[in-house]
């Protein structure tokens, strides 16, 4: 299964929002039980959620639950009732260390046969458990929670957030350690500005990120366009290939700079991904 690259939010309590979410083009979508619903109707909208997903006559592959945090009172009953839905799996906010995932796991055994995690990394624990999370059970990939780790640490971050950019390879590297997909990078809170989403999602790629997240569904289109390549790094590496395949094993070089290993495996990566947009 190709990993998805856009991931995007439409809070539980407006089933309305469903459909338009599904056909919006995301490769995934978050029904959000923690933040976007208020404390007062978070059992209503859980009950809603569930008889929508009561109602569908196929599994919902592309739909992922944002269940609320394990410290909150509505964390236990998310869990029975979303773990063993046939979803594609559960968003875990604020989280810390392994009891919350073991807790859910629990709830996942005999439930489905591929049942899947996706950790937000957002406070300060988070961050210092971030390679043990990643090697837990049904972890499938890392979510970095930018803006709610900021409130955490008490950073205040310029607009493409550079004060972080550490914590996203640590969570790159504990990706890779793990040997889990690519992490998800957070939200950009404007959908409006669509050259400064791009740049975030340049950032995001360029830092080892696979995928982000999603606030609306204007994001979508240019999240998923950015986590492609270029047609400057199609040409480039259709060219390493070809030479490659023009050479008799020895030393090769393209435009005056040598190719060996390291760079072919790039070059092959980079068309795989470009396969990705057909």
């Amino acid at each position: 299964m190709t990993p998805a690259r856009s991931y995007l939010f439409v809070p539980a309590n407006r089933p309305d929002r469903y459909a338009k979410a599904l056909a919006s083009g995301a490769d995934a979508v978050i029904i959000d039980l923690e933040d976007a619903v208020a404390p007062a109707i978070k059992t209503q909208a859980r009950d809603t959620l569930s008889d929508w997903l009561a109602q569908q006559t196929q599994p919902q592959e592309q739909v992922w639950v944002r269940i609320n945090a394990a410290d909150t009172p509505w964390h236990a009953d998310d869990v029975a009732c979303f773990a063993s839905a046939h979803i594609a799996g559960i968003v875990l906010p604020k989280a810390d260390g392994g009891d919350a995932i073991r807790h859910i796991a629990r709830h996942f055994t005999g439930a489905r046969s591929r049942s899947r995690l996706l950790p937000l990394i957002e406070t300060a624990v988070g961050v210092a458990q971030m390679r043990q999370i990643a090697q837990a059970e049904h972890v499938e990939r890392l979510v970095f929670g930018s803006i709610d780790l900021q409130v955490d640490l008490g950073i205040q971050c310029e607009p493409l957030e550079s004060e972080l950019s550490h914590l996203r390879v640590e969570m790159v590297i504990a990706s890779r350690l793990a040997n889990i997909a690519q992490p998800v990078d957070g939200v950009t809170t404007s959908f409006d500005d669509v050259p400064f989403l791009a740049a975030a999602v340049t950032r995001a790629r360029r830092l080892g990120f696979g995928a982000k997240l999603c606030i609306h569904p204007r994001q979508v289109e240019v999240v998923n366009q950015g986590f492609l390549p270029n047609e400057q790094e199609l040409r480039w590496a259709t060219a390493v290939m070809e030479a490659v395949a023009k050479s008799d094993g020895g030393a090769m070089s393209l435009n005056g700079k040598m190719i060996d290993l390291p760079v072919i495996m790039q070059a092959e990566r980079i068309l795989r991904q470009g396969r990705q947009d057909g």
